[in-house]
């Protein structure tokens, strides 16, 4: 994500887990600032607690956190940037992990950040819009009808792919491996050596599949998205000569540098209403059979609001997680 392109309002939450968490949302606070430049966006955001959730699933409070963003919007241009500062304060506390690890980039200390992106496609096919598509000839006359959502309105098949770097510079807050007592007396979450620069590079292969132009009331869009992403080639080179040289990864070692596939699968229902399956697997050499498994799953029912393009209200629920959440979505792009 470059740009805040996406404002999401959450309707209704019903997260287990958030409801036992009396302490957090009694006292949350979050300020949340968004300024736009000529091809640029500003962001500062304020949490006392901040709430996270890592690539897991799993959620961590940070006592306070804030940070400022500068990034470019997203335009015709392949190549995408991204500036920004980020400071926590305090020891992350586990709300629901398994294994009590708090992820590096939670830990306290004040870090700058910069990455950059460059981006190609190819359509293998494509049925460009044209203006027959906006008229519905019936037996009452012609009526203007576009399609339910912009996003979704022309049907194509596309190769696409994402190479990009980050970068990193931690100033203060490095911490060597120990335990932590949390408040109930527990000293499961352990906190890793971080190094106080870092870079890396990522990348990403994506193909889509969508039939149909999303404007009559049935059959009229089916769409298949698979996408394999890899977020740290540096990661992924030393788990691949671990392999080689003992058969076998540490389960201590940086899961994030295995590939991920992630599968979305979306089918008209009727109109405007949209059956989505979001579902996400790791690539992980550490089990037994070496064979992917799964990390996470969402299933969802949307309503596009054809009057705001690409709006919709979502409701989604997710079975690993065991959570789920109704919200409004505009500029959904």
């Amino acid at each position: 994500m470059w740009n805040v392109s996406t404002l999401y309002v959450p309707l209704l939450n019903f997260n287990r887990r958030a409801f036992s968490l009396g302490k957090l949302t009694s006292t949350f606070f979050n300020t949340f600032v968004y300024l736009q430049l000529p091809n640029h966006d500003i962001t500062l955001e304020a949490g006392w607690p901040q709430l996270f959730i890592d690539h897991k699933g799993e959620y961590w409070d940070v006592p306070e956190s804030i940070s400022l963003n500068m990034s470019s919007v997203a335009s015709d241009s392949p190549l995408q940037y991204r500036f920004g500062l980020h400071k926590n304060s305090g020891h992350p506390q586990s709300v629901n992990a398994i294994n009590g690890e708090a992820p590096v980039a939670l830990m306290p200390g004040l870090c700058a950040k910069a990455a950059f992106s460059y981006e190609q496609s190819k359509d293998i096919w494509r049925v460009k819009e044209t203006k027959e598509d906006f008229v519905l000839k019936t037996k009452r006359g012609k009526f203007w009808c576009p399609a339910y959502d912009v996003r979704l309105k022309e049907p194509h098949a596309t190769v696409s792919a994402v190479i990009g770097g980050t970068c990193a510079a931690w100033l203060g807050g490095r911490e060597n491996s120990k335990a932590i007592e949390s408040q109930d007396g527990d000293t499961s979450m352990t906190i890793k050596k971080r190094s106080p620069l870092n870079a890396d590079l990522f990348g990403s292969v994506c193909c889509t599949f969508q039939h149909g132009k999303f404007r009559k009331l049935f059959n009229d869009m089916t769409r298949v998205d698979a996408r394999l992403d890899i977020s740290s080639v540096s990661g992924l080179g030393k788990k691949v000569l671990n392999i080689f040289k003992t058969s076998s990864v540490s389960n201590a070692d940086n899961s994030l540098s295995f590939p991920r596939l992630n599968f979305i699968f979306q089918q008209q229902v009727a109109g405007p209403i949209v059956f989505r399956v979001d579902s996400q697997f790791s690539l992980d050499s550490t089990l037994e059979k070496h064979a992917p498994h799964m990390e996470d799953l969402i299933y969802s029912m949307s309503y596009s609001l054809r009057l705001l393009r690409s709006g919709k209200v979502v409701a989604w629920y997710s079975p690993k997680r065991k959570e789920g959440m109704i919200e409004l979505r505009l500029f959904e792009f």
